[in-house]
């Protein structure tokens, strides 16, 4: 290496002794207190260690299983000190931490250096923070890769996807953005910004955030837009302020940990499932009892289980349905979601009539956790059938006002294709004989369980 960046925050947002950094990092990480998660990102927060290091723990712990798999990571972080346009990376061959030297990924950088809106621009390094605290938690959790890094400026997200689609890789290459959340309001004003910027980013709707939201909010709209590219589930792990480290309450800033996973791989853990099915079990109970859905305490729950989420339940006695309701957006709590569904399954599906005292102790929950909806582009209904999973998608169809939806889950009794396509039509009014050429379809995939699963 010819040319080493000096480090510009040691001492100030983190240790300047090395054994005292690597003490504070493994600290971090190790109170996090969450198991492996399969990610493909992180999002984590980059204030200093003192205020935001156990959140940015949190992040790193969920993925320090892969470390011996990855070998490149994209780092990306938002401009705090230059203004200018575009992304910039360094010409420098190696960044300095106390914990030594992390490689530039100079081939790396030559892959996306001849897109528009990327440069190299030292002085977007000088003095910036948004990187270079994330360095030491990737020297100790992939202690063999090197880094694409990169300080985001003014720019479209699309800017940054186009980024990500060249730098996205295999499991050799983890993508790392770097962001906190609000600035500077009081605690619980705080919260509730934090809160409501958790759920566009869980709900991967990037249009919902801006600037006073998230300082990276335009790197994480970028990664967020893969997202509904490549189908991610999105999910807090961690969400507190740094008046719940380290801080004064009267002004605080915001910070999140996030992991971003392929949706069809994604899963929750057998305790996670049985919570859900345990609070749809006596949703039920107190339907049957007062006809009204619960309350539900959302804050008693895991994280994993107050991620926004859509979800269909389906209600079934001696394997014959009795019910199935469920949420074509993402705006409730995954737990909320599922107990309002399961209210709406035994009281509202208008093929049935309300469930029964003397049903309840027969009748079985399956949980169907939605996907983003992918539109599909198709030259005719054959060229659809031909991009259809069997037994892995489900299938939202649009046409003249008419409109219906299936899970994957239908496959296990439509298991071909033309059969499968030609009922939802049905279902939806529309003919199955019929092509108009004008329909739309959305394809999704679904983590499905039940009661007799757990």
């Amino acid at each position: 290496m010819t040319h080493l960046r000096a480090p510009a925050v040691a001492g100030a947002f983190y240790p300047a002794d090395p054994a005292t950094l690597d003490r504070v990092v493994a600290e971090c990480v190790a109170g996090a207190g969450i198991g492996p998660v399969p990610a493909k990102a992180i999002i984590a927060p980059h204030a200093g260690y003192v205020y935001s290091g156990p959140i940015a723990g949190t992040a790193y712990a969920a993925v320090k299983h892969l470390g011996g798999t990855v070998t490149r990571v994209v780092l990306l972080g938002p401009a705090h000190r230059w203004p200018f346009r575009g992304l910039a990376a360094p010409s420098a061959d190696g960044l300095v931490t106390p914990l030594g030297v992390v490689p530039v990924d100079r081939a790396g950088l030559d892959v996306i250096l001849g897109l528009p809106d990327v440069q190299i621009l030292d002085d977007a390094f000088e003095g910036e923070h948004s990187l270079e605290v994330h360095l030491p938690f990737i020297q100790r959790t992939f202690p063999n890769a090197s880094v694409v890094p990169l300080v985001v400026g003014h720019c479209a997200p699309q800017a940054v996807d186009a980024v990500l689609r060249r730098l996205w890789g295999g499991p050799e290459t983890m993508i790392v953005v770097s962001s906190d959340l609000s600035h500077f309001h009081d605690y619980d004003t705080a919260r509730a910004l934090d809160l409501a910027a958790s759920q566009a980013i869980e709900a991967a709707e990037p249009e919902k955030l801006s600037g006073d939201a998230a300082c990276g909010f335009l790197p994480v709209s970028g990664l967020l837009l893969r997202a509904q590219t490549l189908d991610l589930r999105v999910t807090t792990r961690d969400l507190r302020n740094s008046g719940d480290t380290a801080g004064d309450r009267r002004r605080v800033v915001g910070y999140g940990a996030y992991t971003l996973e392929p949706a069809d791989t994604a899963r929750l853990t057998d305790a996670e499932r049985r919570q859900l099915l345990d609070a749809a079990h006596n949703a039920l109970e107190h339907v049957v009892r007062t006809g009204r859905p619960p309350e539900v305490a959302v804050e008693s729950f895991p994280m994993a289980l107050r991620a926004v989420r859509k979800t269909f339940v389906t209600l079934e006695i001696d394997d014959e349905l009795r019910g199935c309701i469920g949420s074509v957006q993402a705006v409730s709590p995954l737990v909320r979601d599922v107990v309002t569904n399961t209210w709406k399954s035994a009281t509202q599906d208008p093929r049935f009539g309300p469930l029964t005292a003397a049903e309840l102790p027969k009748v079985a929950v399956t949980v169907s956790i939605l996907s983003h909806n992918r539109p599909m582009a198709f030259s005719g209904e054959a060229d659809l059938l031909r991009q259809l999973r069997p037994g892995v998608d489900g299938l939202i169809i649009q046409d003249r006002g008419h409109g219906a939806l299936f899970l994957p889950k239908v496959w296990d009794v439509l298991p071909d294709r033309h059969p499968f396509l030609r009922h939802l039509k049905a279902k939806a009014g529309l003919d199955p004989d019929v092509e108009t050429g004008t329909m739309r379809a959305f394809c999704f995939t679904a983590e499905t369980f039940g009661t007799d699963e757990t």
